[in-house]
């Protein structure tokens, strides 16, 4: 497996990620960027607020915390609403026909003890409000993710933690429900103890979802045209994140992973190959842009070291695609950063990071919205 340059800095030419605005957020685990008939908003889930007088820790804190709804207003994101959502870790937006709906996980509530048996909600946007539609017992719930194809519409959740001595009430596995036209209903369970995301494509006729996961390795599944039956699994520890994307005639895959690289995969035919190494451990999540002067992968990224010992690391970096590999172009200063989502404004592209803790682990962190110069 060939790895890349490992640049650092700024290429020529200037900066491709110029700073715009900081978000004041507390323990940010997402952003997620959705338009409607009412303006363009960013959803920004929170895991938790500082206690006074509290050690820091980065389970610790009080996770009883609203997310963030910011609404897009000359030229930044400006303050519109919040919504409940204890240990905040997602917001998914999608829409069906013309219903627009918000699904929310969170990882636990309380301020210690805590309990990873919580409640994920599914919203619908009704006369300007998000009204709960259905409410879903989850375990360490960490991420939606809806998906669709041949007119039928899908909601993945991944969830479940392995610790000593939590033993779960909720179901704990991770799952996949269809819309039947009113509510999501059970389709499939998956295996797999500690969930983390999800990516879904469309190739060649045939449709994949990869899931990630901590502890149990992260499959790429296959629909056989009844349910998705495992095609690969990547036998690793640390899973986090997937990207799907198309160049040069086929598929290819990036896989985050905390505890090592994260790694370019390109598709044969009959399986994933792993083709390209990129950065150290750390990396969380993904976001691929297509730019004006060509394709970029943003990499988030996280900590390393154990939740108990975490060192924040304070920087994610840009790669270009060039060929059949990327390159790295940039690396811009982040604090556990968690999530990154790109969007286009009257010809503008920007990017929004969301960061998670401060050098000192503290969760009162901002997140920052770039303008993106690529």
């Amino acid at each position: 497996m060939a790895s890349i340059e490992q640049r650092t800095g700024i290429e020529s030419g200037g900066p491709r990620l110029v700073p715009l605005q900081s978000l004041p957020t507390s323990g940010a685990r997402a952003v997620e960027v959705f338009a409607n008939d009412e303006g363009l908003f960013l959803g920004v889930p929170q895991l938790a607020r500082d206690v006074a007088g509290e050690p820091p820790y980065m389970n610790g804190g009080d996770s009883d915390i609203d997310a963030l709804i910011y609404r897009w207003q000359d030229g930044r994101f400006v303050e519109h609403e919040t919504l409940p959502l204890p240990g905040g870790e997602d917001i998914e937006y999608f829409e069906i026909g013309a219903r627009h709906f918000m699904a929310t996980a969170g990882i636990r509530t309380g301020k210690g003890p805590y309990s990873l048996d919580c409640e994920s909600i599914v919203y619908e946007r009704i006369e300007r409000k998000w009204v709960a539609l259905q409410r879903f017992a989850t375990f360490a719930a960490k991420q939606w993710h809806a998906f669709s194809f041949d007119g039928r519409h899908f909601l993945a959740l991944a969830q479940g933690v392995t610790v000593d001595g939590v033993e779960p009430n909720h179901p704990r596995q991770s799952l996949i429900v269809e819309w039947d036209g009113e509510r999501f209903m059970p389709f499939q369970t998956l295996e797999g103890l500690w969930g983390y995301n999800f990516a879904f494509t469309s190739y060649g006729g045939e449709h994949y979802l990869a899931y990630a996961d901590h502890v149990s390795g992260s499959p790429i599944y296959r629909w056989n045209g009844v349910r998705f039956d495992t095609m690969q699994t990547l036998a690793e520890n640390g899973g986090r994140a997937f990207r799907f994307f198309e160049a040069n005639g086929t598929l290819w895959m990036v896989h985050a992973n905390l505890l090592a690289h994260t790694t370019l995969y390109r598709f044969d035919g009959r399986k994933f190959v792993a083709t390209q190494a990129l950065g150290d451990a750390g990396g969380r999540e993904l976001c691929l842009i297509d730019g004006a002067n060509g394709r970029y992968l943003v990499r988030v990224c996280f900590i390393t070291g154990t939740p108990k010992a975490p060192v924040v690391v304070p920087q994610s970096q840009l790669f270009e695609w060039r060929g059949d590999c990327f390159e790295l172009v940039d690396s811009f200063a982040t604090s556990a950063a968690t999530d990154a989502s790109s969007f286009v404004v009257d010809g503008e592209r920007y990017l929004v990071i969301s960061n998670s803790l401060s050098e000192d682990i503290r969760f009162r962190t901002d997140s920052m919205l770039y303008r993106f110069d690529g």
